[in-house]
């Protein structure tokens, strides 16, 4: 299996200005072998930790912060000594220790010729709110499930990721795309499944382990939410694929409760937002630049962290998502709307918004900053060519880019381009 961010890991060893390195992501995105596999690689040697049910080692890093106390340790508890530049010091689970996160400073001032690589959740900092966070000591990494273009690689199809950078020879292989993007909408990018269908192309097997995922997750939530916030997370982590469901899929309160409001679920989304379970787009009141600058805190959309993982929430089988059918036809669109999200985020450097007019006739699902434009992207399932949001939108604010993501073929317009579904980390 490949990942796109071992060549990022590559640029960080190689910088005069490395500093230790934080690689976020949720639980299961493959954080830990990542780690491991740059080591394999790129060093000589790895000295690898973590803190999961690891008191004795938390206990080593609380204190006065003595580097060589606890270069000493890791010695004698791996059987490896740090060498500068040639072994790799890995501390896994690093959320599970507050100190061990504060000692990031010292390796950075004092230690830089150590190369050291951490793995956690941004759950972490909430979970030792006394911390002091190495601000400005630490680069920081994230790592998301594998993407449309990692998935083709881990299937036998490095080929076709090839052929997307061409671009112009996108239309030949259009079928084989088509294909392999149908799958992985129901597979989705957590290793374990992407490694599940690649060795058998079993869906139920694939099925098993994403219901197996959804459960651990929420096993997550007893062990780690905020007692009086439980019930909330439930309630919110079980309606966001009822609601992607909806044409209108903005974040309805009133949907998970009678009356819910968004006071009452701020801090449990907050807290799926941290752990990486749900992404949060943003509403802005205006698509001006930067668009940061005017989101609406109070109005936006949730995803799930994986396309795969919303079909199983959902119940959806394979044969509907592979081969298509009437009753799939209604959660088609948000699944594609899933689908692009994720890719907006894990293979592009796009931060995405949304913009609709309270009162009007439209409402984009997408808003990008691209230069100085906010362009506006709209989202369709199939090769459905009307664009009367999207049209609408640059009717009045003339954007210098406009792009429509379907199953058509790459085309530009007068006014808009149309990006394949298979090719947004190259077209977009």
């Amino acid at each position: 299996m490949e990942r796109f961010r071992m060549a990022d890991l590559l640029e960080w060893k190689k910088s005069p200005k490395r500093k230790p390195l934080i690689l976020w992501g949720a639980r299961q995105v493959g954080k830990t072998w990542l780690m491991k596999e740059f080591g394999k690689r790129y060093y000589e040697n790895v000295v690898y930790a973590s803190f999961f049910k690891n008191s004795k080692l938390a206990t080593v890093f609380e204190g006065d912060f003595d580097l060589e106390r606890i270069l000493t340790y890791l010695k004698y508890e791996t059987g490896i000594s740090a060498v500068p530049g040639q072994t790799l010091i890995v501390l896994d689970e690093i959320q599970e220790c507050g100190a061990a996160i504060e000692s990031l400073k010292m390796f950075c001032e004092t230690a830089g010729e150590y190369h050291v690589i951490c793995a956690g959740s941004l759950l972490g900092i909430s979970i030792h709110p006394g911390i002091s966070f190495p601000v400005g000591k630490v680069d920081e990494m994230y790592l998301y499930p594998l993407n449309y273009r990692e998935f083709l690689c881990a299937t036998g199809h490095a080929d076709l990721v090839e052929i997307l950078s061409e671009k112009k020879y996108i239309p030949d292989y259009r079928e084989k795309f088509i294909s392999s993007l149908r799958e992985y909408y129901y597979v989705g990018g957590m290793p374990e499944a992407v490694a599940s269908f690649a060795s058998d192309r079993d869906y139920l097997a694939v099925r098993k382990i994403q219901n197996m995922l959804i459960s651990q997750y929420e096993e997550d939530f007893l062990k780690h939410v905020p007692h009086n916030l439980i019930s909330k997370v439930r309630l919110v982590w079980d309606s966001v694929p009822v609601q992607l469901a909806k044409e209108n899929k903005k974040f309805f309160f009133g949907q998970i409760k009678k009356g819910g409001r968004y006071t009452e679920f701020e801090d449990a989304i907050n807290w799926l937002v941290k752990y990486g379970l749900v992404y949060k787009v943003n509403k802005v009141t205006k698509p001006g630049i930067p668009l940061k600058s005017y989101v609406q805190p109070s109005a936006f959309k949730l995803f799930l962290l994986d396309c795969g993982l919303v079909c199983a929430m959902s119940g959806v089988d394979a044969v509907s998502v592979i081969e298509g059918n009437e009753i799939f036809s209604e959660f088609k669109g948000a699944l594609t709307e899933e689908y692009v999200l994720t890719q907006l985020i894990s293979d592009t450097d796009y931060v995405p918004y949304y913009y609709g007019e309270e009162k009007g006739a439209y409402e984009n699902d997408f808003l990008i900053q691209k230069g100085k434009s906010a362009a506006p992207v709209e989202v369709k399932a199939e090769e459905n060519l009307k664009s009367k949001s999207l049209r609408a939108y640059h009717d009045k604010f003339k954007p210098d880019a406009a792009y429509r993501i379907s199953m058509s073929d790459f085309k530009e317009q007068e006014w808009m381009t149309n990006v394949p579904l298979y090719a947004i980390h190259d077209y977009l």
